[in-house]
């Protein structure tokens, strides 16, 4: 049941949230969450989450993916999760 509840709404899904949604909702995520879910997303999402934020808030989120190095794609699974 669990498994189940935790696949209804996926992080790709994003996709088909309105901008002023997306925006609501950045408020409430941790910039480094943030960055290591987008760092193995769906590219949609990458530009959809990064269009919604500031021209300074997109380029420290830029930044922390680039430095982050690999990451392992469960460590990514679960900040996609929390967000």
């Amino acid at each position: 049941a669990d498994e189940i509840a935790r696949l209804m709404f996926t992080f790709d899904d994003l996709i088909y949230v309105d901008d002023s949604g997306i925006q609501k909702a950045m408020r409430e995520i941790d910039q480094k969450d943030l960055a290591l879910a987008l760092k193995a997303g769906n590219e949609e999402v990458k530009e959809k989450m990064l269009r919604n934020l500031s021209e300074r808030a997109r380029e420290m989120i830029t930044e922390e993916m680039e430095f982050m190095g690999p990451v392992r794609i469960r460590q990514v699974e679960e900040a996609q999760q929390k967000i």
